[in-house]
């Protein structure tokens, strides 16, 4: 490494390998000399004078490049296609006529940027399977385990572990459905010539509308796509960029969700990220935990979902069949926020390996809370008792009052069930107390609510992709 320039984070400390070779120049320009073999093998198909053994020669060095030699070239040209085109011309000298034939650059950088968002996605789709299928084994396992619920982040009624997790799993099922819809429908640029008007194709075929349009449905089907974009400037419309990088930005939402969660949960001793055994939390505070891991989440989520604006606006300043601002912008955009999103995804599915429960401290919480939701039970059993439900409920509030003032003032715990237990109103249930107390008893569906919802919408998505989700694996990034 050389630590006398910048070294991207995402890369060099974060990334993992498939991801990052995705968006690496060995992949990048690989791809450029695949799409000029299939080019030519497909002008042959429809009748071009090219040979089997210009063919065959292109073929033999797809994947040798000198990227030292094409720096040069580059240097000389000032031109990074035509550089990649003579380098590779050099190294098969009798296809060196036919290389790129019809072509515009962005037969090869448009092309090979929507291979990459296309594969990009299908890696995200594996590590989605890997995440939902780690939420959905720690949903089930906690379906039925109360928690206090929070709304304005104040104690409200019950819920469980699992039915809050369920929350999260269900973001990232929504996401899982869009990466779906989205590699299905991203289109391939094809053949489209300088200015999408395919006229020096037209030429090549002497005025032949029908091989032209064959040329681009072959050269499309020869890199893996049935859906070729209709009609296009130089450039394919970058409001694909836009459309893909919002649904990276929806996981990094989901994510970020799901992470920040975790970190007040942390700080209420309930959920813990994994924690290594050498781990330091502070370098002052020896003692700390911190949920560093959730906290990275959350940091690389900020940066991915601030992505798609950088996109619109791409878009929204084209000017006419093509400007070349949007490349060097590109460049960077569109690798960075699949990095991120490949990273943020790894991350989770490592937190979510390890998240550890600690059920007494939640259990601890809720006793704090419940005498306060416990009233309407106790007022509704003591009615059925024969109880005045008004002078009841006068009871009620006088007592709470009482206990929540010592709570305040004095620190103390919250004795309003015993005040209530001791009140001779509440003389009827006193016996019913225990059972009328159970957490148990107001978590409403929530057991079932996560087993429907994981029968009904996880586990079918889980059971199409088992293969997938068996092959898929987090990358070992530093987490």
């Amino acid at each position: 490494m050389n630590n006398d320039v910048y070294q991207n984070p995402l890369t060099d400390r974060y990334a993992g390998k498939e991801m990052s070779y995705l968006w690496s120049p060995q992949f990048k320009h690989s791809t450029w000399r695949r799409l000029w073999l299939m080019l030519a093998k497909c002008e042959q198909k429809l009748g071009l004078a090219i040979t089997d053994s210009q063919i065959a020669a292109m073929e033999q060095h797809l994947d040798d490049i000198d990227f030292e030699k094409v720096a040069a070239k580059e240097r000389e040209l000032r031109h990074d296609v035509m550089s990649h085109i003579h380098v590779f011309g050099e190294l098969c000298p009798e296809a060196m006529p036919i290389i790129h034939l019809g072509a515009t650059s962005c037969f090869v950088t448009d092309n090979t940027e929507l291979i990459q968002m296309r594969e990009g996605l299908k890696i995200i789709r594996g590590k989605l399977l890997r995440l939902m299928s780690q939420l959905a084994a720690f949903c089930d396992a906690n379906k039925a385990l109360p928690t206090l619920g929070f709304t304005h982040f104040q104690p409200a009624q019950l819920t469980t572990v699992g039915k809050r997790f369920s929350l999260y799993l269900q973001d990232f099922l929504l996401d899982f459905e869009r990466v779906e819809e989205e590699i299905e429908r991203i289109p391939f640029r094809s053949v489209k010539g300088t200015t999408g008007t395919q006229a020096s194709f037209l030429e090549l075929f002497d005025g032949d509308h029908a091989k032209c349009r064959q040329l681009e449905r072959d050269v499309a089907a020869g890199m893996g796509f049935t859906n070729v974009i209709a009609v296009s400037g130089q450039t394919y419309t970058r409001k694909i960029d836009y459309f893909v990088l919002s649904i990276l930005s929806g996981i990094a939402q989901s994510a970020s969700k799901m992470a920040t969660d975790i970190r007040l949960l942390a700080n209420l001793k309930e959920v813990e990220e994994p924690f290594g055994k050498k781990q330091i939390g502070s370098s002052a505070m020896a003692y700390k935990r911190n949920p560093m891991r959730s906290e990275r989440v959350c940091s690389l989520s900020r940066y991915l979902m601030s992505l798609p604006a950088n996109a619109a606006m791409t878009e929204a300043t084209q000017w006419f069949e093509r400007t070349l601002d949007d490349s060097a912008n590109r460049r960077i955009v569109l690798a960075e926020s699949f990095l991120a999103a490949d990273i943020i995804l790894s991350l989770l599915i490592n937190i979510t390996d390890g998240l550890q429960l600690w059920p007494k401290v939640i259990a601890r919480r809720i006793q704090s809370e419940l005498p306060f939701m416990a009233t309407e039970n106790l007022l509704m059993a003591a009615v059925k008792k024969g109880g005045d439900r008004q002078a009841l409920h006068e009871v009620i509030r006088t007592h709470s009052m009482a206990a929540a003032r010592r709570v305040k003032e004095e620190g103390a715990d919250n004795d309003l069930l015993d005040r209530l237990r001791n009140d001779p109103a509440f003389a009827c249930i006193r016996d019913e107390f225990d059972s009328l107390l159970d957490p148990s008893t107001f978590i409403g569906r929530a057991p079932q609510q996560v087993e429907e919802f994981l029968a009904e919408r996880v586990r079918p998505v889980l059971d199409q992709y088992r293969a997938e989700l068996d092959a898929a694996t987090a990358d070992a990034v530093n987490v």
